[in-house]
């Protein structure tokens, strides 16, 4: 039981990892209860088991095992986070379960891998299993392969990838196992079902008797394909419409995508098998020697799939051998060879085909059979490498042969190659020349030459329709052209596709919808038959009959109208109720057409049938095929007067389903082929209205120009207007290039062009209102969509495509070519003349590309550049045709983007431009030659193809799969030592990872190096996050901005940004228009409410866990997805809801939309912005990161107001939110738009009030290391700015380092950086003069000359400048203040908003060239006196009798002084004017900081004023202890400080600590974190040795001793036992030196000895919360092995104090502890409890507090003393001294001990000795002390002649004596001494060595003394502050006006006063 109750009570997480298996399988039951009950998939609970779920399934116990797989597998199904575990998790599966007795662990197993394939990771768990397969464990190779199994029979092909899969078969049927064998061979049979006879190939190996065994399996397997029976989640839409089919009892028409056997074959390379002397043998006389070879290489061809590789030579000899080998068996074995390579090579070998096709169709010439054969094998084999356009040159070049065998088989190689053809890939351009020869065969005199040109054409027909062969075929007479259409009628083509033109069939082509798309995707067969086509008419009436009521079926073909109307009534309601996706659009419109269809004679019905089509096209997935059936009767009706606007609405409806330019190319081709003008008429008005509504994207002109101009020719006038129109409205959108369709017109109509022409100018076309609906139809092939893409280009007619082939000849190619560059340039100049005269040409264009391919490498840069012009040429005038050229002239224009020089590699770039545009991409990214260009290790061409591609990517959809041969080089590319390089290929990486995956660019990076895989792993991260959405259709929709390419380019622009604009949305989404109105009306009404939830303490808690590591801090280079989703987490719980999803929206509209309601609530919710604030800014330098300039400038508009807003609010920015926002704001000031340059410099401007700028300027020095030199420069000016507003002491950390930083600047390359350097560098010597030179150290010469010219010219301004405004900087610098802290928490009230533009407009009116430095107290009376124009804005001077001053010196009334008059007249709000002061604390120069510490100190010391610091008390802490480390770290280091101004500040600062730490309500407001730097900084000063060197160094550390004392009894109890323990933790943790931990440990036996009277006022909770901090960093093992035991004695008598005061509560107060069982903590505070009744152990405890006693008392804080004492020894020196003060001999004697002993050892308890005496003795010790103390002050001050020192010079400075008793006048008399020895009105001498500091006996002798002694010496300063500055600056600045500074203080003070009065006197 024992062991039960350590385990039960542990929460869940903890069960799962116990050691007991009891309790991991009580912990694996209640987290299957809890993954059942957790509803939320992305509940925070999942993330706590994400790293147990391994543990679940391979735990070592069975049973325990078997409730982990369960409770593994609901966690899988349900956890959004699952898919990170996936690897591990089935690695173990695979590894501890597959191998189970138990086949419900095996299940378990099997089901956790089939889930995790659910939840897209099927590649991952068909790895793991994979590998599983290569176990030496058969069972886990057995199940792994039934898992494989049954993932493919459920998921099917399209999810199990079967490469892989199949690869490993072979070796599975050689196991020795036979539950292997025959798990494999079921495995073979599921993937047989898959992929037919694709998987023969790769099984040919195995046994034969196997083989055999799975061929009678294959046998009995349905040739119906199989489904896919279970669904990604991706797949929702498949599986709901699965479900659908089968719950209709309906076969889905989801077809099986037929596999390739070629792509499941692994790659031989033979290249390195081939004989050595095989190139010598080729060549060899004997034939018996060339066979031999031939027949080596044959036997290595076989091969069915060879590896990539430089074939070149070989194919040559193989070549060579076809073409001139005597011998026609090796003829006939070399072509079996060329087969073979190009069978195994595929699209690989089309580089060699142009070499080898010429040869083998000559070679046709052979007549016997068997070399026949082989070639034609050979020529089939190659043409499927490459394309027939490639190849026409070479075909047509020998159709004109005389042998007649050639031309036979020519033509019967076309006639196999049509078959392989479609209209896509067998244009015009290849068809028109092919058949002009074809025609002249079929009138050859060889019968054999005729039937194969007969066979050819009718192939063609075939292929591509009698509408597009029948022009070709107009010379040919009817018996020749029946031959030909009854050779039609018998091709068969290949894979039982459907020829576009039937053979038999009489119908009109023009009617018939284009048959590429006609089609509807179903996996049944096409019917032919007549029966077919009445079946499939039976079934559309069942279908209808289903869901239309049973009498509107009947009454369709009723002879009453009336009753047909009142069936297309009842009709009309049924389509309006019915459910989209249950209606059958098809079977409906057929229903329509059924008789008496579009003949119905009845206007209303007719009507009311137009109307039912458009609602079914509106309403349903409306097909292409279901608009084929009603388009013929919709044109039919588009004239008519009653119905024609029904007509035109259905064909618009029709548009909306299928697109506008299918519909409008079928329409416009039906209404032509009509004879009815009304009809042609209202199509093309019709036609023009809807290009307005849908925009011109993707319109297909050529589908319907000849039409137009067939219209403009037509005799009714009707028909011609409507064409003109139309024409006007493609003006719009195609520009002047329309007309040049029209050049051969009549001048008569192309004056009526050009009018309607004329009306369009300067109009542009309207943005569209409909868009296509995405819908089934869209799913049609690729074809139509590449027609769509080539028709956007508005091409020419047939007639106007000229063939340049005559026209270039050889002699022109030759001169292109010469060897003098300037007949090169004619050839150029003549190619070009002929392409421009030619306007339009056709792609055969002979040796043209040879020729300009070799001007490309010319080594004349001018006619590199002229080619490239041509090729661009080229691209215009041939259109789509170029695709055939690309291989040849295409890739030659990337090889010149590699020249060095820029202006060639842009012309390079606009000719590669100039040609995508007409090729597409594809052509360019097949095969490897873009693969090899990247392998120029050409640093210009990679940047430049690289950022050509990172622009080109993501505007396709798909991409071949060639492009995968890339990635090594991008990767390479990655790692370039050129810096652009690098850049180009980041910005390409997500480009490319968007179309080949993650997953595929992590397994190539695998095959890279350790050191490089590391490096581009991170990158892919990176990438990761930025990669862009793959568009997923093409933007068909919406209009141009003058012209088509113009539109296509928008579409592109918003793909490349990856964001979809809102007025665009409808085109790249199916979404109606009405929903979405209503879903934004309902978003509008949930907008009402708040967009900020005001969350207490939320921005406290995010600090805290970044602090704690447990969130990402916010620090990237760019952001990562794990940061967006970690502050979308954020955001969830204090942003709305919809906000939230306006501001995470892909859409930037949304963001602008999101920012202008933020811009709305800003001052209405301003509390909550704050409350926010830190996760509003994280979210803009998200924005920073994006391209829009919109949203940027939005986002700077938000941020102007808000920082406004903060600074009204008088709120600062903590360093949590700064550090998150700052730097990424800096990155925009160097953006190259100076709209947005300007808002930064604005925003930096004000976040100096809201942020101390000494903090924002460390990261504008991060700025200046910017590559971006416009960055760097902005940076630096700002920099500049901020020395001027705020002074030197701005520059952090020191101005030194800061500026020696900005001087390297001077010699920047960058002319705007070195102004910008200089600029700033000038400020600074305006602020402290010729000092600049030292703080910029060695300059090289060149760089010191400009700084010193500009220096020169800048000092020259500035006293042109001077008598215009006097006193514009002093003006300026008196209303800023220079204290670069001044916002540090509080910030002065009165401050200009614009301080830093003020600062650059003052610049020009600097100080002369040695300045004074002004101070914020000064009064400059000259400027007073001179500023005419700002009398009258002076304040109300307070009036002070100067007449008293003059009178003999009276001994005044010991007082408090009042509070300077700056308090109430420099600022308006006292606690702005506290802030700033205390801001002056921290500042570097020592006499600003002493003179803050001075009006502090009056404030301190006034009661009834000291509230006023309430609320400062933390800020003044802060700014102390900067100002101890500023003297530690630069002032103790800087030789040239006097070291009596550092006493003198050490004294200051620690005078105002006393005074503070005196009154108990301001001590109590320090926090624990300042308590504890405060701490920090006066123990490093009590070790710092340095200070005991100094003169008064060992006063300063005593006084340090006892202030250190009053810290510890008046500060808040609970802050400073914390502040102790993590100043005690980080001095263990760190390297600080042993007595730094020693006084720490000191400062808590102290605290300790405090606790029996504090205990109640503790914070018990927090003081254990640190304890167990500290215990869980040094356990208790840990804290023994230290040197010293004191840290263990120490925490645990604190922990047994608190304990023996309150017992067992104690237990009680650990509440703020998350996890006790991270410390010991606990456990020892029981046993202390449990020991807390024993008397050994009270007996211990009171040791333990006796000993913590006696080592408190024992030593002296200080540990600047070597004398320290035990306290024995303290007793018997005590009673020595109190013996002599009682005799009567040795009174005198004793008493001086006594005050010296006082000295030495200021906190010395005198207590116990004085106790047991009489009053009359103790008050006789108090006097006698007080006279020794009084004479040494009086001897010490009187050889004084001055001092600053406030705490250690002038002892007669006290105001009052501890007992409130007057002084005597000696000690004013001393202080009016030194005040004339400063005047030089008494001869200084030499200062005395000042005596030890005395100090009164009381309650607390050391304290009071010390404090009233501090307090009389800060008087003193603040009285002679004014002199001392005078003296100061006179000795520093002035030295030849020393005289007029004044000879005596009377003359000063009648100057002053004279002064005074003119001020006075002047009109007001």
């Amino acid at each position: 039981m024992g062991d039960d109750s350590e385990w039960i009570k542990l929460p869940t997480d903890q069960k799962c990892e116990h050691k007991v298996w009891k309790a991991r399988l009580s912990g694996y039951e209640e987290a299957l209860k809890l993954f059942q009950r957790i509803k939320d998939e992305k509940s925070p609970e999942w993330g706590k088991y994400l790293g147990l779920i391994k543990k679940f399934v391979t735990d070592s116990n069975v049973v325990a095992q078997l409730k982990g797989l369960e409770a593994a597998l609901v966690f899988i199904e349900n956890a959004h986070v699952a898919g990170k575990t996936a690897g591990e998790v089935v690695s173990g599966v695979v590894t501890k379960v597959f191998n189970q007795p138990k086949a419900r662990a095996k299940e378990l197993g099997t089901d956790i891998c089939l889930m995790y394939m659910e939840i897209e990771k099927a590649e991952v768990v068909q790895d793991e299993l994979l590998k599983g397969l290569d176990n030496k464990n058969p069972k886990i190779v057995v199940t792994c392969i039934e898992t494989l199994r049954k993932a493919l029979s459920e998921y099917g092909s399209k999810i199990v990838t079967l490469k892989p899969v199949v690869k490993v078969l072979s070796k599975q049927f050689e196991s020795r196992e036979k539950a292997v064998r025959d798990e494999v061979k079921l495995l073979a049979v599921e993937i047989y079902k898959w992929i037919r006879d694709a998987l023969r190939p790769p099984l040919q190996n195995i046994n034969s008797v196997q083989l055999k065994e799975l061929e009678e399996e294959w046998m009995k397997l349905p040739s119906t394909p199989p489904k896919q029976t279970r669904f990604l989640r991706s797949q929702l839409d498949l599986k709901a419409k699965f479900e659908q089919h089968q719950a209709q009892g309906e076969q889905s028409d989801e077809t099986v995508a037929a596999v390739d056997p070629y792509e499941l074959l692994e790659a031989v390379e033979i290249l390195s098998k081939i004989p050595k002397d095989f190139y010598d043998k080729i060549e060899a006389k004997k034939w018996q020697e060339r066979r031999e070879a031939l027949e080596a290489v044959e036997a290595l061809t076989k091969n069915l799939k060879l590896e990539n590789g430089d074939y070149g030579d070989l194919v040559r000899a193989l070549k060579k051998v076809v073409g001139k080998d005597a011998n026609v068996m090796l003829v006939s074995a070399a072509a079996k060879c060329l087969a073979a390579l190009a069978s195994g090579l595929r699209k690989k070998f089309g580089t060699y085909a142009g070499q080898v096709v010429p040869t083998i169709l000559e070679k046709f010439k052979e007549k016997k059979p068997q070399v026949v054969q082989a070639l034609q094998e050979a020529i089939d084999a190659i043409f499927l490498t490459t394309t027939l356009q490639n190849l026409s040159e070479d075909i047509l070049g020998v159709m004109d042969n005389k042998n007649p065998s050639i031309k036979q088989q020519v033509s019967l190689f076309l006639a196999r190659s049509f078959r392989h053809c479609t209209q896509a890939t067998l244009p015009k351009s290849v068809l028109k020349p092919l058949c002009a020869a074809l025609i002249k065969q079929v009138n050859d005199s060889a019968p054999e030459v005729r039937d194969a040109a007969f066979e050819a054409l009718g192939t063609a027909l075939k292929v591509v329709g009698e509408k597009a062969v029948n022009p070709f075929l107009s010379d040919v007479d009817k018996l020749k052209l029946d031959k030909i259409k009854e050779s039609a009628d018998k091709v068969e083509l290949l894979g039982g596709k459907k020829g576009a033109g039937g053979g038999g069939e009489k119908k009109a082509a023009a009617k018939a919808p284009p048959p590429a798309e006609a089609p509807s995707k179903s996996s049944a067969p096409p019917k032919k038959t007549q029966a077919g086509a009445a079946s499939k008419i039976e079934v559309c009436e069942e279908r209808a009959a289903s869901v239309l009521p049973a009498s509107c079926g009947q009454q369709l073909d009723s002879a009453n109208w009336k009753e047909r109307l009142a069936s297309m009534e009842e009709f009309q309601r049924a389509v309006e109720t019915m459910d989209k996706v249950e209606m059958p659009c098809q079977a409906l419109v057929r229903m329509l057409a059924k008789k008496p269809g579009w003949k119905e004679t009845n206007f209303q019905v007719m009507q009311m049938k137009l109307h039912i089509v458009a609602l079914i096209a509106q309403r349903g997935q409306f097909s292409k095929m279901s608009a084929s059936v009603v388009l013929d009767g919709l044109v039919d009706k588009i004239g008519d007067v009653k119905c024609g606007g029904n007509a035109k609405e259905g064909l618009t409806a029709i548009s909306e389903a299928c697109s506008l330019p299918w519909t409008a190319e079928q329409v416009v081709s039906m209404a032509f082929a009509q004879k009815n003008p009304k009809n042609q008429a209202e199509t093309l008005n019709w036609l023009a209205n809807a290009m307005k509504e849908f925009g011109f994207a993707g319109i297909n002109v050529k589908g319907f120009i000849n039409n137009v101009k067939t219209a403009l020719g037509a005799t009714n006038p009707a028909v011609r207007t409507a064409a003109i129109a139309l024409l006007g409205v493609m003006f719009l959108y195609m520009g002047a290039r329309l007309r040049m369709f029209f050049e051969d017109e009549k001048p008569a109509l192309l004056a009526q062009i050009d009018a309607e022409i004329e009306k369009m100018q300067g109009q542009s076309p309207p943005a569209p209102i409909k868009f296509t609906k995405k819908s089934a139809a869209e799913e049609e092939g690729d074809e139509g969509e590449e027609q769509e893409e080539d028709g956007g280009r508005g091409g020419g007619g047939a007639q106007d495509i000229i063939d340049l082939i005559d026209k270039i000849t050889a002699d022109l190619v030759s001169k292109s070519g010469d060897k003098n560059w300037k007949i090169r340039k004619e050839g150029l100049d003549e190619i070009a003349a002929i392409i421009s005269e030619a306007k339009f040409i056709t792609a055969n264009i002979g040796d043209l590309p040879l020729a300009l391919k070799a001007r490309l490498s010319d080594s004349n840069k001018i006619l590199v550049q002229q080619t490239l012009t041509i090729l661009q040429q080229l691209s215009t005038a041939m259109g789509p045709g170029l695709k055939q050229h690309v291989k040849a002239m295409g890739f030659p224009v990337i090889t010149v983007l590699g020249d060095s020089k820029a202006n060639v590699r842009a012309a390079a770039m606009t000719t590669l431009q100039a040609w995508v545009e007409q090729t597409g991409m594809k052509d360019w990214l097949e095969g490897e030659d873009l693969s090899e260009e990247l392998k120029k290790e050409n640093p210009f061409l990679r940047q430049e193809v690289l950022g050509w591609l990172a622009e080109k990517l993501p505007t396709l959809r798909t991409v071949p799969g060639d492009l995968m041969m890339c990635v090594p080089q991008l990767y390479s590319c990655l790692e370039d030592r050129n810096g652009d390089v690098r850049k180009k290929a980041q910005d390409a990486l997500p480009t490319f990872m968007m179309h080949l995956g993650y997953d595929k660019m992590d397994k190539a990076a695998g095959k890279l190096k350790t050191a490089s895989k590391d490096q581009v792993l991170g990158m892919l991260e990176k990438a990761r996050a930025l990669m862009p959405a793959k568009p997923a259709a093409p933007a068909k929709a919406g209009g141009g901005r003058g012209s088509a390419a113009a539109s296509s380019q928008q579409v592109v622009l918003v793909m490349k940004c990856v964001y979809t604009s809102s007025r665009r949305g409808p085109s790249f989404s199916g979404a109606a228009g009405k929903k979405p109105a209503a879903k934004n009306q309902k978003d509008d009404e949930d907008k009402s409410g708040p967009i900020f939830i005001l969350i207490p303490n939320a921005k406290e808690q995010r600090i805290k866990e970044e602090k704690q590591l447990k969130i990402l801090k916010w620090n990237f280079t760019t952001p990562r997805d794990e940061y967006l989703e970690q502050l979308k987490t954020q955001i969830s719980t204090c942003f709305a809801k919809w906000l939230q999803d306006e501001l995470f929206h892909i859409d930037f509209q949304r963001h602008v939309k999101a920012i202008g309601v933020m811009i709305e609530r800003l001052e209405s919710e301003s509390e909550a912005t704050i409350s926010c604030l830190d996760l509003i800014l994280k979210w803009f330098t998200l924005r920073f990161f994006d391209t829009n300039t919109t949203v940027l400038m939005k986002v700077l508009e938000y941020l102007k107001l808000m920082f406004a807003m903060l600074n009204r609010e008088d709120y600062h920015l903590t360093e949590y939110e700064a550090n998150s926002f700052i730097p990424y704001l800096i990155l925009k000031v160097g953006e190259s738009k100076d709209v947005v340059r300007k808002d930064v410099r604005a925003i930096l401007a004000m976040l100096c009030k809201v942020y101390p700028a000494s903090k924002v300027f460390p990261f504008l020095m991060d700025g200046t290391k910017s590559k971006n030199s416009k960055q760097r420069a902005e940076c630096l000016e700002e920099l500049g700015c901020l020395i001027e507003g705020y002074g030197i002491n701005v520059c952090q950390p020191t101005p030194a380092k800061s500026l020696k930083e900005i001087a390297v600047h001077i010699g920047d390359r960058d002319t705007s950086v070195r102004n910008a350097a200089l600029n700033t560098v000038v400020a600074v010597y305006n602020v402290c003069g010729e000092q600049v030179y030292k703080l910029i150290g060695n300059l090289s010469e060149k760089d010191m000359s400009m700084l010193e010219e500009r220096i020169k010219r800048s000092a020259k301004k500035t006293t042109t400048a001077a008598p215009a405004k006097p006193s514009a900087t002093e003006r300026s610098q008196r209303e800023h203040p220079t204290n670069p802290n001044s916002t540090f928490l509080r910030k002065p009230a009165q401050e200009d908003p614009n301080k830093l533009n003020q600062a650059r407009q003052n610049a020009q009116h600097s100080e002369p060239s040695h300045p004074s430095i002004p101070k914020e107290f000064q009064l400059d009376l000259d400027m007073i006196e001179m500023d005419q124009s700002r009398v009258c804005e002076l304040p109300d001077l307070v009036q002070h009798e100067l007449d008293e001053l003059l009178e003999p010196i009276m001994i005044p009334e010991p007082k408090m002084r009042s509070v300077s008059p700056h308090f109430d007249d420099l600022h308006n709000s006292t606690a702005s004017t506290v802030n700033f002061v205390i801001s002056q604390v921290a500042s570097g120069d020592i006499s600003n900081s002493i003179q803050a510490l001075a009006q502090i100190d009056e404030l301190l010391r006034q009661e009834d004023k000291a509230e006023v610091m309430s609320g400062h008390i933390d800020q003044f802490l802060i700014a102390t202890f900067m100002q101890l480390r500023l003297i530690y770290s630069t002032h103790m280091a800087d030789e040239r400080l006097d070291k009596k101004d550092i006493i003198n500040l050490y004294s200051c600062i620690i005078g105002n600590m006393v005074s503070l730490f005196s009154m108990e309500s301001l001590a109590r407001e320090a926090s624990m974190g300042v308590l504890k730097d405060l701490l920090h900084g006066v123990m490093i000063l009590m070790l710092d040795k340095r200070v005991e060197d100094i003169e008064d160094g060992l006063q300063v550390i005593r006084s340090v001793n006892m202030l250190v004392t009053r810290v510890l009894e008046k500060s808040d109890q609970t802050n400073m036992i914390s502040a102790l323990l993590v100043l005690l933790q980080d001095s263990l943790l760190t390297t600080a030196p042993p007595m730094f931990s020693e006084l720490v440990m000191k400062c808590l036996w102290r605290m300790i000895r405090f606790l029996p009277e504090t205990i109640d006022n503790i914070n018990l909770d927090r003081i254990l919360l640190d304890v167990h901090n500290f215990m869980k960093i040094y356990p208790k093992e840990k804290l023994k092995q230290l040197k010293s035991d004191v840290p263990h004695r120490t925490l645990k008598t604190l922990l047994h104090t608190l304990c023996k005061l309150m017992g067992a509560k104690i237990l009680d107060h650990l509440s703020m502890i998350e996890n006790r069982n991270e410390s010991e903590l606990e456990a020892h505070l029981r046993r202390a409890v449990k020991h807390s009744g024993n008397v050994s152990g009270l007996k211990s405890d009171r040791g333990n507090e006796k000993s913590s006693l006696m080592y408190t008392n024992s030593v002296s804080l200080s540990l600047g003393s070597e004398d320290q004492m035990t306290k024995a020894k303290v007793s018997d020196i005590l009673s020595e001294i109190f013996k002599k003060i009682g005799s009567k001999e040795n009174t005198k004697e004793g008493l001086t001990e006594l005050y010296e002993y006082k000295q030495k050892y200021s906190d010395a308890e005198l207590e116990p000795f004085l106790k047991s005496t009489s009053l009359f003795f103790q008050s006789y010790v108090e006097q006698g002390l007080r006279i020794i103390e009084s004479e040494t002050r009086i001897q010490t001050s009187a050889g004084k002649t001055r001092s600053h020192h406030p705490l250690f010079g002038h002892k007669a400075d006290f105001s009052l004596s501890s007992n409130n008793e007057e002084l005597k006048p000696a000690v004013y008399y001393e202080r009016l001494k030194i005040l004339r020895q400063k005047q030089g009105l008494a001869n200084n001498s030499k200062p005395q060595q000042r005596p030890p500091m005395s100090s009164l006996l009381s309650s607390k002798p050391p304290v009071a003394s010390s404090t009233d002694m501090l307090h009389s010496k800060l008087s003193q300063l603040k009285e002679s502050r004014e002199l001392y500055q005078q003296e100061h600056n006179t000795h520093s600045y002035a030295p030849t006006q020393a005289h007029t500074r004044s000879a005596s203080p009377a003359g000063n003070l009648d100057d002053l006063k004279k002064r005074l009065e003119r001020i006075r006197s002047k009109p007001q």
